[in-house]
Protein backbone atom coordinates (compact mmCIF):
# COMPACT_ATOMS: atom_id res chain seq x y z
CA UNK A 1 0.00 0.00 0.00
CA UNK A 2 0.92 3.01 -1.00
CA UNK A 3 1.15 7.06 1.04
CA UNK A 4 0.99 10.42 0.04
CA UNK A 5 1.62 13.54 1.55
CA UNK A 6 1.68 17.12 -0.24
CA UNK A 7 0.62 15.37 -3.11
CA UNK A 8 3.41 12.87 -2.97
CA UNK A 9 3.86 9.66 -2.72
CA UNK A 10 6.45 8.42 0.39
CA UNK A 11 9.21 6.33 -0.43
CA UNK A 12 8.35 3.17 1.35
CA UNK A 13 11.09 1.22 3.40
CA UNK A 14 12.79 4.45 4.04
CA UNK A 15 12.91 7.15 6.62
CA UNK A 16 11.66 10.85 5.55
CA UNK A 17 12.38 13.99 6.63
CA UNK A 18 10.35 17.10 6.74
CA UNK A 19 11.43 20.77 7.06
CA UNK A 20 9.53 23.69 7.22
CA UNK A 21 8.80 26.33 9.07
CA UNK A 22 5.80 26.62 11.73
CA UNK A 23 3.55 27.82 8.15
CA UNK A 24 4.60 24.78 6.88
CA UNK A 25 1.43 22.92 7.57
CA UNK A 26 3.56 19.57 8.15
CA UNK A 27 1.89 18.36 11.56
CA UNK A 28 -1.45 18.64 9.59
CA UNK A 29 -0.57 16.36 7.16
CA UNK A 30 1.32 13.81 9.00
CA UNK A 31 -2.39 14.31 11.34
CA UNK A 32 -4.05 13.30 8.44
CA UNK A 33 -2.03 10.14 8.03
CA UNK A 34 -2.31 8.72 11.93
CA UNK A 35 -3.47 5.02 12.06
CA UNK A 36 -3.18 4.51 8.08
CA UNK A 37 -0.49 1.97 8.47
CA UNK A 38 1.33 -0.12 11.17
CA UNK A 39 3.98 0.15 8.85
CA UNK A 40 4.09 4.02 8.81
CA UNK A 41 5.93 5.74 11.37
CA UNK A 42 4.67 9.40 11.96
CA UNK A 43 7.19 11.50 13.97
CA UNK A 44 5.86 15.06 14.33
CA UNK A 45 9.01 16.86 15.52
CA UNK A 46 8.56 14.74 18.50
CA UNK A 47 12.85 14.35 18.89
CA UNK A 48 13.30 17.79 19.15
CA UNK A 49 12.56 18.38 22.84
CA UNK A 50 14.31 15.06 23.88
CA UNK A 51 18.15 14.76 24.99
CA UNK A 52 21.18 13.50 23.36
CA UNK A 53 20.81 9.95 24.62
CA UNK A 54 16.93 9.79 23.88
CA UNK A 55 17.51 11.03 20.03
CA UNK A 56 21.10 8.05 19.67
CA UNK A 57 18.23 5.59 21.20
CA UNK A 58 15.82 7.06 18.40
CA UNK A 59 18.12 6.66 15.59
CA UNK A 60 18.92 3.51 16.36
CA UNK A 61 15.18 2.24 16.68
CA UNK A 62 14.56 3.76 13.31
CA UNK A 63 17.39 2.46 11.74
CA UNK A 64 15.86 -0.85 12.79
CA UNK A 65 12.41 -0.35 12.11
CA UNK A 66 13.48 0.87 8.25
CA UNK A 67 15.33 -2.55 7.85
CA UNK A 68 12.65 -4.40 9.10
CA UNK A 69 10.56 -2.83 5.83
CA UNK A 70 8.66 0.49 7.87
CA UNK A 71 8.62 3.69 6.80
CA UNK A 72 9.15 6.66 8.44
CA UNK A 73 8.15 10.06 8.15
CA UNK A 74 10.35 12.16 10.50
CA UNK A 75 9.28 16.02 11.09
CA UNK A 76 11.98 17.57 12.71
CA UNK A 77 14.13 21.41 12.81
CA UNK A 78 17.03 19.48 13.97
CA UNK A 79 19.15 19.42 10.97
CA UNK A 80 22.06 17.45 12.48
CA UNK A 81 19.85 14.51 13.19
CA UNK A 82 16.95 14.35 9.96
CA UNK A 83 20.72 15.21 7.94
CA UNK A 84 22.74 11.80 9.29
CA UNK A 85 19.55 9.49 9.74
CA UNK A 86 17.26 10.21 6.99
CA UNK A 87 17.57 8.61 3.19
CA UNK A 88 15.81 11.63 1.79
CA UNK A 89 14.73 15.21 2.52
CA UNK A 90 11.62 17.58 1.49
CA UNK A 91 11.71 21.15 2.61
CA UNK A 92 7.74 22.04 2.58
CA UNK A 93 6.61 25.54 2.64
CA UNK A 94 3.00 26.87 3.00
CA UNK A 95 1.80 23.34 2.23
CA UNK A 96 3.93 22.37 -0.72
CA UNK A 97 7.38 20.90 -1.41
CA UNK A 98 9.30 23.02 -2.60
CA UNK A 99 12.79 21.16 -2.92
CA UNK A 100 13.39 17.61 -3.12
CA UNK A 101 16.41 15.48 -2.62
CA UNK A 102 19.51 14.33 -0.49
CA UNK A 103 19.94 15.17 3.02
CA UNK A 104 22.87 17.43 2.75
CA UNK A 105 21.46 19.84 -0.46
CA UNK A 106 17.87 20.02 1.14
CA UNK A 107 19.73 20.59 4.56
CA UNK A 108 22.00 23.29 2.80
CA UNK A 109 18.98 24.87 1.34
CA UNK A 110 16.75 24.97 4.37
CA UNK A 111 19.49 26.65 6.20
CA UNK A 112 20.36 29.58 3.37
CA UNK A 113 16.02 29.96 3.73
CA UNK A 114 15.98 30.11 7.10
CA UNK A 115 19.23 32.77 7.11
CA UNK A 116 17.54 34.66 4.74
CA UNK A 117 14.15 34.96 6.56
CA UNK A 118 16.51 36.07 9.67
CA UNK A 119 18.54 38.70 7.62
CA UNK A 120 15.07 40.09 6.61
CA UNK A 121 13.85 40.64 9.75
CA UNK A 122 17.36 42.10 11.09
CA UNK A 123 16.48 44.86 8.25
CA UNK A 124 15.09 48.66 8.71
CA UNK A 125 16.63 49.42 12.40
CA UNK A 126 19.11 49.62 14.30
CA UNK A 127 20.29 48.69 17.93
CA UNK A 128 19.95 50.79 20.79
CA UNK A 129 23.04 52.66 22.03
CA UNK A 130 23.41 51.61 25.43
CA UNK A 131 27.39 51.43 26.46
CA UNK A 132 28.34 49.60 29.16
CA UNK A 133 30.26 52.63 30.24
CA UNK A 134 30.74 56.30 29.11
CA UNK A 135 33.77 58.36 29.30
CA UNK A 136 35.73 61.13 28.33
CA UNK A 137 36.32 65.06 28.83
CA UNK A 138 33.31 66.06 26.65
CA UNK A 139 34.98 67.86 24.19
CA UNK A 140 33.01 65.46 21.75
CA UNK A 141 30.11 63.35 21.67
CA UNK A 142 29.04 60.30 19.40
CA UNK A 143 25.47 61.30 18.84
CA UNK A 144 24.84 58.36 16.86
CA UNK A 145 26.21 54.79 15.63
CA UNK A 146 25.07 52.61 12.57
CA UNK A 147 24.90 49.32 11.79
CA UNK A 148 24.12 49.36 7.75
CA UNK A 149 24.33 46.81 5.14
CA UNK A 150 26.61 47.13 1.52
CA UNK A 151 23.08 49.20 0.60
CA UNK A 152 23.21 51.26 3.50
CA UNK A 153 20.20 50.06 4.86
CA UNK A 154 19.93 50.23 8.98
CA UNK A 155 20.56 46.23 10.48
CA UNK A 156 20.28 44.79 13.82
CA UNK A 157 22.66 41.68 11.81
CA UNK A 158 24.87 40.92 9.08
CA UNK A 159 25.33 37.82 6.87
CA UNK A 160 28.61 36.40 7.93
CA UNK A 161 30.85 37.54 4.53
CA UNK A 162 28.52 40.22 3.14
CA UNK A 163 29.85 43.79 3.09
CA UNK A 164 29.28 45.96 6.42
CA UNK A 165 29.23 49.04 7.48
CA UNK A 166 29.48 51.06 11.01
CA UNK A 167 28.64 55.04 10.92
CA UNK A 168 29.29 57.51 13.96
CA UNK A 169 28.04 60.45 14.24
CA UNK A 170 30.01 62.66 15.67
CA UNK A 171 29.39 66.65 17.32
CA UNK A 172 32.21 68.86 19.02
CA UNK A 173 31.52 70.36 21.79
CA UNK A 174 34.48 72.72 21.82
CA UNK A 175 37.53 72.83 19.31
CA UNK A 176 39.69 70.11 18.40
CA UNK A 177 43.18 69.96 16.67
CA UNK A 178 43.36 66.42 15.40
CA UNK A 179 40.32 64.40 16.33
CA UNK A 180 40.69 60.28 16.40
CA UNK A 181 37.49 58.22 15.46
CA UNK A 182 37.74 54.42 15.92
CA UNK A 183 35.34 51.45 16.51
CA UNK A 184 36.01 48.42 18.21
CA UNK A 185 34.91 44.86 17.75
CA UNK A 186 34.59 42.00 20.79
CA UNK A 187 32.93 39.06 21.08
CA UNK A 188 30.29 38.94 23.65
CA UNK A 189 32.95 37.64 26.42
CA UNK A 190 35.03 40.27 25.67
CA UNK A 191 37.55 39.19 23.42
CA UNK A 192 39.05 41.73 21.14
CA UNK A 193 38.04 40.92 17.59
CA UNK A 194 39.13 43.78 15.23
CA UNK A 195 39.60 47.59 15.91
CA UNK A 196 40.56 50.70 13.65
CA UNK A 197 40.58 53.85 13.93
CA UNK A 198 41.10 57.20 11.52
CA UNK A 199 44.56 57.77 12.61
CA UNK A 200 45.12 54.28 11.42
CA UNK A 201 43.62 54.17 8.35
CA UNK A 202 45.52 57.84 7.24
CA UNK A 203 42.41 59.84 7.15
CA UNK A 204 42.78 63.35 8.68
CA UNK A 205 39.47 64.83 9.63
CA UNK A 206 40.53 67.88 11.85
CA UNK A 207 40.46 70.39 12.75
CA UNK A 208 37.16 71.19 14.03
CA UNK A 209 35.40 73.85 16.30
CA UNK A 210 32.29 73.59 18.67
CA UNK A 211 29.03 73.09 16.78
CA UNK A 212 30.98 71.26 13.96
CA UNK A 213 29.11 67.29 13.09
CA UNK A 214 30.90 64.75 11.06
CA UNK A 215 30.06 61.30 10.30
CA UNK A 216 32.61 58.86 9.73
CA UNK A 217 31.87 55.36 8.08
CA UNK A 218 34.01 52.19 8.19
CA UNK A 219 33.51 49.47 5.66
CA UNK A 220 34.40 45.69 5.60
CA UNK A 221 33.67 42.44 4.68
CA UNK A 222 32.05 41.04 7.84
CA UNK A 223 33.89 37.67 7.54
CA UNK A 224 33.59 36.64 10.97
CA UNK A 225 31.78 33.65 12.29
CA UNK A 226 28.15 33.34 13.32
CA UNK A 227 27.62 34.64 16.96
CA UNK A 228 27.15 37.51 18.88
CA UNK A 229 29.53 40.69 19.22
CA UNK A 230 29.47 44.01 20.82
CA UNK A 231 30.69 47.65 18.79
CA UNK A 232 32.60 50.22 21.24
CA UNK A 233 33.06 53.63 19.54
CA UNK A 234 35.59 56.66 20.81
CA UNK A 235 35.99 59.69 19.44
CA UNK A 236 39.95 60.96 21.05
CA UNK A 237 43.27 62.94 20.58
CA UNK A 238 46.10 61.34 19.09
CA UNK A 239 47.28 60.77 22.31
CA UNK A 240 44.62 58.52 23.15
CA UNK A 241 43.00 61.36 25.56
CA UNK A 242 38.99 60.26 25.26
CA UNK A 243 36.62 63.25 24.24
CA UNK A 244 33.57 60.02 24.54
CA UNK A 245 34.53 56.64 24.73
CA UNK A 246 31.14 53.96 24.53
CA UNK A 247 32.29 50.94 25.90
CA UNK A 248 30.09 48.37 24.20
CA UNK A 249 28.18 51.09 22.31
CA UNK A 250 25.86 48.44 20.42
CA UNK A 251 25.33 45.12 20.66
CA UNK A 252 25.09 43.04 17.10
CA UNK A 253 24.87 39.12 15.89
CA UNK A 254 26.47 37.63 12.89
CA UNK A 255 24.41 34.51 11.25
CA UNK A 256 26.21 31.93 8.87
CA UNK A 257 24.02 29.05 7.02
CA UNK A 258 26.56 26.19 9.22
CA UNK A 259 28.11 26.29 12.29
CA UNK A 260 32.07 27.72 12.47
CA UNK A 261 33.83 27.62 15.08
CA UNK A 262 36.19 30.96 16.41
CA UNK A 263 35.97 34.08 15.71
CA UNK A 264 37.44 34.70 12.32
CA UNK A 265 35.60 33.06 9.05
CA UNK A 266 38.51 32.01 6.78
CA UNK A 267 36.10 30.18 4.26
CA UNK A 268 39.08 27.07 4.20
CA UNK A 269 38.66 24.41 1.23
CA UNK A 270 39.40 21.11 2.33
CA UNK A 271 40.43 18.45 -0.02
CA UNK A 272 42.57 14.84 0.57
CA UNK A 273 44.72 12.74 -1.65
CA UNK A 274 46.26 9.10 -1.32
CA UNK A 275 50.17 9.15 -0.70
Amino acid sequence: MSFEIFGRRIPRQSILGLLGDETSGISAALGSLAGADPELILIDYALDARGPLAQLRAKRDLNVARREGQTVVLASWNTALVGEICDEIWLVENGQVTAQGHPTEVVDQWNRRVLDKWRAEQSGSNPAVSPTMRRGDGRAVVRKVELLDGQQQPVLAWKSGEEALIRVSIEFASQVAEPVIGMLIRTRVGLDVYGTNTELERIRIGPHAAGDRIRVMFRFACDLCPGDYTLTVASHDPDGTWHEWLEDAVAFAVGDVRYTAGVANLRAKASWALY
